[in-house]
């Protein structure tokens, strides 16, 4: 790796965590147990498909350290007052979700239906781990248990749904648009006799 691609995924890194230090903003509550809809969980899976399992996970971390002191996170709060309410599981996954979905976007054919596809699977599984981990933290920050926090993660999908569905064709678009975002597969050459 050389310098100019350090400098430009360190760029790539922070323009994202930015942008969901921004998303933060944006928090619509809900009568679902202290639990906000909030466009920071769609973006951090939009993040990783277009950055990867690598950059995407690292902006995940940077915007979860810059929470630690400012109030970027859903309602104004930073991160040590939300790790111990009802969202914690939400934040514990945006790491994991981030490297998963960028790791199945990154296998993704070059093709746009190729990409469509991984893309669209990796942002269901990337949503399945916020959802699985923020019902888990839920059920252990509440006196909801678990079965109703599993089943309170369905109020969510059909808000989460436009965004996901617009952040598969931004992606596509960036990748159409910029090729060498992701790294090229490397053929095996023949060895000469």
């Amino acid at each position: 790796m050389n310098q100019n691609s350090t400098i430009r995924d360190l760029a790539y890194i922070a323009v994202f965590a930015a942008l969901y230090c921004v998303l933060g903003v944006v928090n619509i509550p809900t009568p679902l147990a202290s639990v906000p809809l909030v466009l920071q969980n769609g973006a951090v899976i939009i993040g990783a498909i277009i950055l990867g399992p690598r950059r995407g996970l690292l902006a995940a971390l940077l915007f979860l350290v810059l929470s630690a002191g400012l109030p970027v996170l859903a309602g104004g709060r930073t991160l040590i007052p939300s790790l111990q309410g009802a969202t914690v599981g939400y934040l514990i996954a945006y790491p994991i979700a981030a490297f998963v979905a960028g790791l199945i976007a990154y296998k993704a054919p070059r093709t746009k239906a190729g990409m469509f596809t991984a893309f669209a699977i990796a942002s269901v599984v990337g949503l399945a781990i916020q959802y699985i981990l923020g019902a888990i933290g839920l059920g252990f920050r509440t006196d909801m248990g678990f079965p109703a926090a599993f089943a309170m993660q369905l109020g969510f999908i059909l808000p989460d749904l436009p965004e996901v569905i617009a952040g598969i064709f931004i992606a596509v678009g960036v990748h159409s648009a910029f090729p060498d975002l992701r790294p090229q597969r490397r053929t095996p050459q023949p060895a000469n006799a």
